[in-house]
């Protein structure tokens, strides 16, 4: 397991003296996850949340490993199975490398090297632990073994320090800071913001604004290297840079996006506002041929989304965004430029790093969700939360306020209502809304008695739909059901 550690170390350190725009640790990350079902991916997003890239880069190397410590199991007597297993590690590897969009001959060299010092290390550290006596063989190997420790943790270390200063990271980082996109001053609508404490604020940060993607390493693309294509069933191809966007201007709009992964409940969610170029107005130039009834987006790193045609040429505020709260987008939210579709869910809409448009049909194609068991459309659902009090909380008796957040988007909330107990429904005071495209604070005032007590609460939608009370889990399309708590009163 020690050989295997010094091996993942040397491998991320020569990707990062190579320069690799992607280590075989993270190309191998990538693969588990396009290898994931997605019942088993919803899984474990509903447990950990954003924590799971994190995870599954840790999952990888925990496998690679345990898989070194087989190999060290076999190295003296079935040596022969143990050179094959190091080799089954290098080939799934190299083939992870080489299925990227990133891949090189240099990343296949780096996977190469991590074998090679796998068996290297292991030798070291088994022929140092073959002496005359045991107390020799123990001293040398444990000095040996301690030395390699050391040297994985130094070249390991090392390895993330080049890594952070990634030359295209840099390249990147300072194209975005010189970008010459005009101010663009955030004002939250009057009225929009109840400031209630612990209600979720209305205008929700870059930096809190919730990320679920595939990518364990966001693409790091230069604004002025990137281009869109537009192809398919459309009457003249077009190919549109970062510059010809800003020549056409751009166009604000405050739309919330919610994830498909959201809980009831949840907080996979957020409320900004977004510069970028309407979509309908590209769509139009290209002309899109009779029959065409989808959108198929792919992102940089080869990700794939399908959107309703319908749903892009209907008016709202679908667009391809340059710019988040004010400021070009951050390089893990879609840098340079990413969709943004009101009244859709993110997966089939709110592709990151775009580079490529498909005008096409939803017969002759699959995007990457919809392989995996989701729903091909994906209409966000009426849904509405509660944020305060906390669930198991204990507040004092009296006179309290009850407040969260409610949403139907590009269609708009009509009404909230709250349910104590066994109690009658009862209407919540709405906040402002400055588009029916936002998501909507709530508040109520609650005579609240010592016990334990139930709260549930439902939006109504401006079509005058009240979201249902039936559970439903969010694959395929989207979790619903009434939000509730339980708190104690003193």
């Amino acid at each position: 397991m020690l050989a295997a550690a010094a091996a993942i170390a040397a491998s991320e350190a020569l990707a990062a003296v190579l320069d690799l725009r992607e280590s075989p640790l993270l190309s191998v990350g990538q693969s588990v996850i396009a290898l994931t079902p997605g019942p088993v991916a919803e899984a474990i997003i509903g447990v950990v949340g954003t924590g799971d890239k994190p995870l599954a880069v840790a999952s990888v190397a925990v496998a690679i490993l345990v898989l070194g410590g087989v190999v060290g199991r076999w190295w003296q007597t079935r040596r022969l199975a143990a050179f094959s297993l190091v080799a089954v590690l290098v080939v799934l590897a190299v083939a992870s490398v080489l299925s990227r969009p990133y891949a090189s001959p240099e990343g296949v060299f780096a996977s190469v090297a991590g074998g090679v010092v796998l068996m290297g290390v292991l030798q070291l550290l088994l022929r140092e632990g073959q002496h005359t006596t045991v107390d020799a063989s123990r001293r040398i190997f444990l000095r040996t073994a301690a030395a390699v420790a050391v040297a994985t943790v130094v070249v390991g270390a090392a390895g993330q320090a080049l890594a952070s200063r990634h030359r295209r990271r840099e390249v990147v980082e300072r194209a975005r800071a010189a970008l010459k996109i005009p101010t663009r001053a955030v004002v939250v609508p009057a009225g929009a913001d109840l400031d209630i404490q612990g209600q979720a604020p209305w205008l929700t940060s870059n930096r809190d604004f919730y990320r679920i993607d595939t990518a364990l390493q966001a693409p790091l693309i230069d604004p002025a290297e990137w281009r869109l294509r537009i192809h398919g069933m459309v009457d003249r191809e077009l190919t549109l840079s970062y510059q010809d966007l800003l020549d056409r201007g751009l166009t604000d709009a405050w739309i919330t996006i919610c994830c498909v992964s959201n809980e009831v409940g949840g907080d996979l969610i957020g409320n900004t506002v977004w510069g970028g170029v309407p979509i309908k107005g590209i769509l139009e130039e290209v002309g899109v041929r009779a029959g065409a009834d989808a959108l198929l987006s792919t992102s940089e790193d080869g990700w794939t989304c399908g959107t309703p045609i319908d749903a892009l040429m209907d008016g709202r505020d679908a667009l391809l965004a340059l710019t988040m709260n004010g400021e070009p987008l951050p390089v893990p939210h879609g840098f340079p430029v990413r969709q943004v579709v009101p009244g859709l869910y993110g997966y089939v809409s709110a592709t990151k790093w775009v580079t490529d448009w498909e005008v096409t049909r939803f017969a002759d194609f699959e995007a990457y969700w919809t392989q995996r068991g989701w729903g091909e459309r994906g209409p966000v659902k009426t849904q509405s939360r509660i944020d305060v009090p906390a669930d198991g909380s204990t507040v004092d008796a009296g006179t309290m306020t009850i407040a969260g957040v409610a949403w139907a988007q590009h269609v708009g909330i009509e009404r909230v209502e709250v349910r104590i107990d066994d109690a009658d429904w009862r209407e919540a005071t709405l906040a402002v809304a400055p588009n029916p495209d936002t998501w909507v604070q709530w508040s109520i005032d609650w005579d609240a008695e010592p016990g334990r007590h139930d709260i549930q609460v439902r939006a109504t939608d401006a079509t005058g739909a009240t979201q249902t009370a039936e559970r439903a889990d969010v694959l395929p399309d989207g979790a619903t059901g009434y939000d509730g708590i339980t708190v104690s009163v003193g």
